[in-house]
């Protein structure tokens, strides 16, 4: 019987160098924690260099990209700066992401309609230099199409809403969010990008979103680095990696 394509799992970093940056010195190491991530499966690395450098930093963009084996994905806002560092460092890939200072986290997803005529020469310079731009959007049908018109091969959908009304135990409003989800990975999957997912994805909702064969990799942070603490990073990532497979069996081919 015919099975979706394979899922990948990218783990994001960006936590361990929260906690190193709590205390100042090097421990603990955002690549160690990559390293370790991609012994124990995972198929890449997310980091983001965010403006204020709060959590990465910019040697750890290049000691990523010069020590790990696996495709480092590089999260930045679409900025001069971060387009000089991103060329410099030469990623496998960037996503570009809505960045304000005063946000907590990163909040919704960026808005490539409004931000059309800024993105369109960035996303170009990109694709030029062989880098693979994905946009971190909503599963909005216009932001979506907006996003092939751009010619920004991949998206990557912003699944917050969805897996904060799971946690609050609000299904109504989990039930509808996830069905945005749903409607737009078919959407962008038609429209011929390519669709990635994550923020805010634990063990449950990644298993559940596994299951949708339109998605074809998925980047989470903050859960697993969290769960690390009460177990180690490796059994985490095996746990992950688990979920993900075990939705992944029930994905129809699509």
């Amino acid at each position: 019987m015919p099975k979706a394509p394979p899922l990948r799992l990218g783990v994001n970093v960006d936590h361990v160098a929260t906690l190193r940056n709590a205390r100042g010195g090097r421990h603990p190491d955002p690549v160690r924690a990559a390293l370790v991530a991609i012994e124990a499966g995972a198929d890449g690395i997310t980091a983001h260099l965010r403006e204020d450098r709060r959590h990465i930093r910019d040697e750890d963009m290049a000691r990523l990209k010069a020590e790990i084996d696996k495709p480092l994905n590089f999260e930045m806002a679409a900025t001069d700066e971060m387009l000089r560092i991103a060329l410099a460092t030469a990623p496998r890939a960037v996503c570009l992401v809505p960045e304000r200072r005063q946000e907590v986290t990163t909040e919704g997803g960026l808005d490539v309609i409004g931000q059309h005529n800024s993105l369109k020469p960035f996303i170009a310079r990109l694709n030029d230099a062989g880098i693979r731009v994905s946009l971190f959007i909503a599963a909005d049908p216009r932001q979506i199409e907006m996003a092939a018109e751009l010619r920004a091969p991949v998206i990557e959908i912003h699944t917050g809403a969805w897996c904060d009304a799971v946690v609050a135990d609000e299904a109504a409003k989990a039930e509808a969010e996830f069905a945005r989800i749903v409607n737009g990975a078919r959407l962008a999957r038609a429209a011929g990008l390519e669709v990635h997912a994550g923020h805010g994805l634990d063990y449950g909702t990644a298993e559940k979103i596994a299951a949708l064969p339109e998605i074809v990799e998925l980047n989470i942070g903050h859960f697993m680095i969290g769960e690390a603490v009460f177990a180690n990073l490796t059994e985490v990532v095996r746990a992950m990696r688990a979920a993900m497979d075990l939705g992944r069996s029930l994905a129809p081919v699509s």
